[in-house]
């Protein structure tokens, strides 16, 4: 496995397109804690294309079973929003 890198928020930010083409992965940290982690993945287009028509399909699957518009299927995912009850 390749080396981690740790940098800061600031430098990840700066070089991201340096970090986002490199084959390592990057611990981030802010103010000296680890906040997150980028790992790259080998690009594979055929299975990231399949995985993206799969997402889709699964996405129009939830929209129907819930009533749900796009938008409120989003803001399921937004980290700042709390769950609903």
């Amino acid at each position: 496995m390749p080396n981690l890198k740790n940098v800061g928020v600031r430098e990840f930010r700066d070089h991201a397109t340096m970090y986002l083409s490199g084959s390592d992965p990057v611990a981030v940290s802010k103010h000296g804690q680890v906040i997150g982690f980028y790992i790259p993945v080998e690009a594979d287009r055929e299975q990231a294309r399949r995985a993206l028509e799969q997402l889709g399909r699964s996405v129009e699957e939830i929209l129907a079973e819930t009533g749900m518009t796009e938008e409120e299927l989003s803001e399921l995912f937004d980290l700042r929003r709390p769950l609903p009850g």
